[in-house]
């Protein structure tokens, strides 16, 4: 696979905001089974292999996986604030929950749970997101190489991109569009 165009820009961003720790934050807008946005911060968790699709990882029980299996459209936006840029990509998410038939993607889901820390890995055992909340115990960390049931990977595969850059004069804005045949279009538009 071919990395598309707006990877090196993304990975520029990253690399000059690595010292911002929220640099790795990101809005994920879904929308709500009753056509309402829906919107919330997530971690970007790295591109998957060599491929363009973003992770981040989701609890099933959460009204997000409603949401993505009612409509699998989805957009992120993006702001580095060293460099004064914002992306926001617009594409579709896959979810890989514990019976996605696809073995590379359940073997990313066991890395991407594998990679976690113990502290995250035990947010997966709380109970139901959203729901009121009761006091019990803190369950023990779960196994650190087998993901809980409700671990879920989530992976945007992104079919437009848009990135500002605010700093300079004039300012730069460009629009990334994915063709037909998978190859991607760049445009320098108006900011």
């Amino acid at each position: 696979m071919v990395l598309a165009p707006w990877r090196s820009p993304i990975a520029r961003a990253l690399h000059r905001n690595r010292s911002l720790v929220y640099a790795r934050y990101l809005q994920l807008a879904t929308v709500r089974p009753d056509g309402r946005p829906a919107n919330r911060t997530v971690v970007f968790r790295g591109f998957r292999d060599d491929t363009n699709q973003l992770m981040f990882i989701a609890d099933d029980r959460s009204e997000k996986i409603e949401q993505v299996e009612h409509s699998a459209w989805a957009e992120v936006c993006w702001y580095f604030p060293n460099t004064r840029e914002q992306f926001r990509l617009l594409g579709t998410l896959t979810i890989v929950k514990q019976d996605y038939l696809e073995e590379d993607l359940q073997q990313a889901r066991r890395s991407m749970w594998q990679n976690l820390s113990d502290s995250a890995r035990v947010q997966f055992d709380w109970a139901h997101p959203g729901k009121p909340k009761t006091e019990g115990s803190s369950p023990p960390p779960p196994s650190p190489t087998e993901p809980l049931p409700h671990f879920c990977l989530l992976l945007l595969e992104p079919s437009q991109v848009d990135h500002l850059e605010l700093r300079g004069e004039p300012q730069n804005r460009y629009l990334y569009h994915q063709e037909a045949d998978q190859s991607w279009n760049k445009q320098e538009v108006n900011p």
